[in-house]
């Protein structure tokens, strides 16, 4: 039996999310978190014919600490969405306290579970979980993950669409690693399974590399103030998902991107850090997952001058990104 949780599942990306959870085969029950609507959200989805029960929870009546009992895994695309002209910086002001009540939840109730961390800023609120985690000596590096997998989805899609045809989009795989906002957002594209064209411009790279980096803007003003990039997110939160509990099952060679604790494989991380020329506390690259969740970390490989380029500009504002998540919890009251 696998049990699933979404903290948030009644907001932009949770509903979506928690629809496509509620398909997925590997799951058999759903548990859903918000602090409105989602006793109606699980009684919508409890009508889909598909063998997950699905309940849904409020803050009164420990609903936090019901909903978490037994959570094999939890997702949290908790938070408020980014608006016009609002940084990441911005959002974190708000989202970091709802993600450390949250992780404070699962640290006393679900400490075993794999914790997929959605919220934005993610290249904070990873460090905000896990230094929540540790005030509870629960911390375990392997079992948490930022999902930066909506980056890899854009630059497989983007890439798809320069190569002219989208129906390669499923098979094109980029490896994007560092972080998950701006310039942090690092796409290899030398490693793409689908290499550019021959003579690729110069103009056209820095525009493409752009457009992944802030993907989220694009979406932000297309909606005009009604939101942000829900949709894609949930679908790549779910593909996150799936994969890590391909692993938990057993499935060999299961590899994604994902922001974790270097600490997590420090042989991996060593290699890593040789390659970046700086000490990290976190960083996305290639992870190789298991039952245990995290199994190796992967080192960048060859990559070219301008991606070391990308590297530099990323390293120093990850840097200051995980410390600002850091000095949160120093600061907070638990």
């Amino acid at each position: 039996m696998v049990k699933a949780v979404v903290l948030g599942a009644a907001g932009g990306i949770g509903q979506p999310l928690a629809l496509l959870l509620k398909t997925n085969p590997l799951i058999d029950e759903l548990g859903l978190y918000d602090i409105v609507n989602t006793p109606g959200v699980a009684a919508d989805l409890s009508h889909i014919a598909t063998p997950a029960k699905v309940e849904g929870f409020l803050p009164p009546n420990d609903g936090l600490k019901q909903v978490l009992t037994n959570a094999d895994i939890v997702v949290i695309p908790a938070g408020v969405p980014r608006k016009p002209g609002m940084t990441r910086d911005d959002l974190f002001k708000i989202n970091a306290g709802i993600v450390r009540d949250l992780a404070t939840g699962i640290a006393q109730t679900a400490p075993k579970a794999f914790v997929l961390v959605i919220s934005n800023p993610v290249n904070s609120t990873v460090p905000i979980v896990a230094e929540v985690f540790k005030k509870h000596g629960v911390f375990d590096p392997k079992r948490l993950f930022g999902v930066t997998t909506l980056d890899v989805v854009r630059a497989s899609t983007f890439v798809s669409e320069v190569l002219g045809d989208l129906s390669l989009s499923k098979s094109v795989t980029v490896p994007v690693v560092g972080g998950h906002s701006g310039v942090t957002i690092v796409p290899l594209l030398s490693q793409s399974s689908h290499p550019l064209p021959s003579g690729f411009a110069q103009d056209k790279y820095d525009a493409l590399i752009k457009r992944i980096q802030f993907g989220g803007d694009e979406v932000v003003k297309a909606k005009d103030g009604a939101g942000s990039a829900t949709l894609s997110m949930a679908y790549a939160g779910a593909e996150f998902a799936s994969k890590v509990l391909r692993a938990v099952k057993g499935e060999k060679g299961v590899k994604a991107p994902t922001y974790v604790s270097l600490a997590a494989d420090p042989k991996g991380a060593e290699a890593l850090k040789k390659e970046l020329g700086q000490e990290l506390e976190y960083f996305s690259s290639i992870v190789e997952l298991g039952p245990e969740g995290v199994v190796a970390i992967s080192p960048l490989g060859s990559i070219t001058e301008q991606e070391q380029t990308l590297i530099k500009a990323a390293v120093p504002e990850l840097s200051t990104n995980i410390q600002t998540g850091v000095s949160f919890i120093g600061s907070s009251k638990l």
